[in-house]
């Protein structure tokens, strides 16, 4: 059977030089994620409990992870003939040697000790729940109010969640004793294994229900559409989130409420775009302002406009910066840059006279003006 197995450092995902810690670390974690507990009737779940269970036994005790890391599995094999000999002498969870503590794992799971009584009843926190709000690009900058609608689950107000009509129509399990779990004793190729699992007649609730609550059909919880004003502020970006704390679904034995995550887009503007807490715009202006300089009209975020002198000689594509302009910080509230690109428009069916015009110009102008033009060339026929 040995070859049939796997690596145990494989199973326990960690390299043949992890510490103890580390061993012990990746082993509750994968004991919870396994146990037969949070997996109720999954088969894979517990032959991959088992697994991670046995691989435990061997690299948590120093001698018997020596001979694994000398022999491998035949080490434990009596057929093999290993040194070790089998796993006979384990005997479940109790047999199990090294630093092995179930009531650790029981309060890893379940937030307490070994106590199942405490555990059928015990406060389980409610869902989170998720919703979408698209706002504008001014609304993101300067904040503004939003309804939003979702759906969540509260408890029943009819049966204050004990979903009974009375509470004489609840009764203990007799299953369980109230406890919500029972014992199942296993024989596995480690010995007999103990474990719990949640009461198949009262699914771990630990009690029943004569006569459910027509209201919530005993569940003691209904599904029901909300709205709720939301403050956005000023500064938020596309896709950050909004946690509302307790807005969420209601919890279980008076466990606390799950949180409300709204998710905010922001949508696109057309004349602006955002980077961080900078904005920006490309602005156009005619050949005349660019090669002149002009005072020219900048849009303003949230309306209206300011004049902003450009020297003469700008050239296409030269941005300036117009300080605390931009979009507030959602923190801080200090302020980002505006930064405006300059557009130069090329003008396009001139007259004859506009072109006459032109060449004249150009021709009073010489080489001397083209600096760019001559440096290319020059680079170029090098």
């Amino acid at each position: 059977m040995a070859e049939n197995k796997r690596d145990y450092y494989e199973v326990l995902g960690v390299g043949k030089s992890a510490s103890e810690d580390e061993i012990k670390k990746a082993y509750r974690s994968l004991a919870k994620k396994y146990h037969p507990d949070m997996n109720p009737d999954n088969a894979e779940a517990e032959m991959k409990f088992k697994e991670v269970n046995e691989a435990y036994a061997v690299l948590s005790d120093s001698e018997k992870r020596a001979k694994y890391d000398r022999f491998g599995h035949n080490a434990f094999d009596p057929a093999a003939g290993g040194a070790g000999g089998g796993f006979g002498g384990f005997g479940g969870f109790g047999g199990f040697s090294g630093d092995f503590d179930l009531g650790d794992i029981f309060s890893s799971f379940f937030g307490g000790g070994g106590s199942t009584r405490s555990r059928a009843n015990a406060p389980v926190e409610g869902d989170d729940i998720g919703a979408r709000i698209s706002i504008s690009f001014e609304e993101a900058a300067f904040g503004c109010k939003k309804e939003v609608n979702f759906a969540r689950i509260e408890t029943c107000g009819d049966c204050g969640g004990s979903g009974a009509e009375k509470e004489s129509d609840i009764e203990k399990c007799p299953e369980c004793r109230g406890t919500g779990r029972i014992n199942v004793t296993q024989q596995t190729m480690l010995g007999y294994m103990q474990s719990q699992r949640s009461c198949p007649r009262c699914a771990g609730k630990g009690k029943l229900i004569k006569n459910p609550c027509k209201n919530c059909n005993g569940k003691g919880r209904i599904k029901i559409n909300k709205k709720l004003e939301v403050n956005i502020p000023s500064g938020i970006d596309d896709r950050q989130n909004i946690i509302l704390r307790g807005q969420g679904s209601a919890g279980l034995n008076g466990g606390p409420n799950g949180d409300l995550i709204i998710e905010v887009r922001v949508k696109e503007d057309k004349i602006f775009a955002r980077e961080g807490n900078n904005i920006y715009c490309e602005v156009p202006v005619s050949f005349a302002e660019a090669t002149l300089g002009a005072e020219i009209d900048v849009p303003m975020l949230g309306g209206g406009s300011e004049k902003f002198k450009i020297p003469e000689g700008t050239q296409s594509g030269t941005e300036f910066t117009i300080k605390n302009k931009g979009i507030p910080d959602i923190n801080s509230k200090r302020k980002g840059d505006l930064i405006i690109s300059v557009a130069v428009e090329t003008p396009k069916n001139l007259s004859s006279k506009q072109k006459d015009l032109l060449l004249a110009f150009a021709e009073s102008l010489g080489e001397d003006n083209n600096l760019k033009k001559q440096s290319f060339f020059k680079k170029f026929f090098k």
